[in-house]
């Protein structure tokens, strides 16, 4: 479905979303460590219930009581797992599948049809490296994995995705040898590493850091009953953040944030970069946003989710902002550069496309226009707040916020903005 966008303001008090990467390690977790570990505050929507229904087929027995999941018997290493579809969920899939190298008997995971098109390769080959059997076509998804690794000595890339990294982290424990991790070149998503390990550490099991990002080592552990309480999400808050400063009159974003390492934190620095004031209190966030914001260079390497919203800032900016170190972001659920580069001159952002980023200024040519999010759950939210600042835009693949905001519309209409499902 499509939606109607038209130029409008917002004001008033919203809860941010519970982070959808903190919900997907906590539930991994405690489906391990069973024995009514609880993760509390999630976020239910469509990428954390393919989470969910994988830790299920793996064998574990979850109850989810609103934002609450409570695990009562932890997941069966060496059980006979059926075919695990992790819809469009990139996070699910990777943990997911070194999981699945610890079963003896093959399983068979794969996804929608943008996650048949993202790259598992490395993952595959650091397990195959140790033992396991991992078969794939173009080292992309469906993918069949047997394994009963043992652990032991693991080399893998750091360029693509630290999903890659995550997942060795969080199998490595339950191996009999435990696995002693390298990363080759320069590690992208850093703070995405740290979730990880924090998150273990939450459950019991401690990774020992010999060079950070470089080298770990892992002793054979196992994770202990806890009650993880899942903090809100920064990707979710700088989306909201992007609307206010646009078009926001007097609202006030309600969270709470936790001790919890998140890159997307910079947003706020990139805000404060470009002008804008933030105040943040116990629970809670506020912006004085000034009437034009300056431009800088933004460096992504480490939070490349926030690529979309700070994009249409460029919308209200008097110079370049100019993004860079962020060609991860073309492996997300799309290729995030290219289609901002090709959609956003249609409202009349100057874009000059790079491989690693984009550089965008404001025009005084902006217009409403149909816009393409090609069913990408952030490049949608993030179209329609363009368009509330521009008006009369049609924006679409409504359907694709349930992977992360899924009353994203419902709570932006809620404040004022002007967005009608078609």
């Amino acid at each position: 479905m499509n939606c109607k966008v038209e130029k409008s303001k917002i004001n008033g008090i919203i809860d941010c979303p519970s982070n959808k990467s903190y919900t997907h390690r906590g539930i991994f977790l405690a489906s391990l460590a069973g024995k009514n570990s609880k993760v509390e505050n999630i976020l239910l929507s469509a990428d954390t219930k393919a989470t969910i229904e994988a830790c299920k087929k793996f064998g574990a027995t979850l109850e989810v009581n609103d934002s609450t999941v409570i695990v009562k018997e932890s997941i069966k290493i060496g059980s006979k797992v059926p075919e695990i579809n992790t819809e469009n969920s990139g996070t699910t899939i990777r943990i997911a599948i070194g999981i699945a190298s610890l079963f003896s008997e093959e399983i068979i995971l794969t996804g929608d049809d943008s996650i048949q098109k993202r790259p598992m390769q490395p993952l595959l080959d650091a397990l195959t490296s140790i033992g396991a059997k991992c078969n794939s076509t173009d080292g992309k998804p469906p993918v069949k994995i047997k394994g009963n690794i043992s652990g032991g000595n693991i080399t893998i890339p750091g360029n693509l995705s630290s999903q890659f990294i995550s997942s060795l982290l969080i199998t490595a424990p339950l191996t009999k040898n435990g696995i002693n991790l390298t990363v080759e070149g320069d590690l992208v998503s850093k703070p995405y590493l740290d979730a990880t390990i924090a998150t273990m550490r939450k459950f019991g099991v401690s990774v020992q850091t010999l060079i950070p990002y470089k080298k770990y080592n892992i002793s054979p552990q196992i994770y202990k009953n806890t009650t993880f309480n899942v903090p809100i999400d920064f990707s979710s808050l700088a989306l909201l953040l992007s609307f206010t400063v646009l078009n926001g009159e007097d609202v006030t974003i309600k969270g709470s944030m936790g001790n919890l390492p998140q890159g997307d934190e910079a947003f706020i620095d990139f805000l404060e970069q470009l002008g804008v004031s933030v105040t943040i209190n116990e629970n809670e966030i506020k912006i004085k946003s000034p009437e034009k914001l300056t431009g800088g260079t933004f460096d992504l390497r480490n939070s490349p989710d926030l690529l979309p919203p700070l994009a249409i800032l460029s919308l209200m900016s008097t110079e370049s902002i100019e993004i860079v170190n962020v060609k991860h972001a073309r492996l997300k659920e799309t290729d995030r550069i290219s289609i901002l580069a090709r959609e956003l001159p249609k409202i009349g952002i100057i874009v000059e496309e790079k491989e690693d980023g984009l550089v965008l200024k404001s025009s005084d040519n902006l217009t409403g226009a149909k816009l393409d999010s090609e069913n990408d759950h952030r490049l949608f939210m993030t179209f329609c707040i363009a368009g509330t600042y521009i008006g009369n835009c049609t924006v679409t693949d409504s359907k694709s916020v349930e992977v992360s905001y899924p009353n994203f519309i419902e709570e932006m209409n809620r404040l004022g903005a002007k967005i009608e499902t078609l």
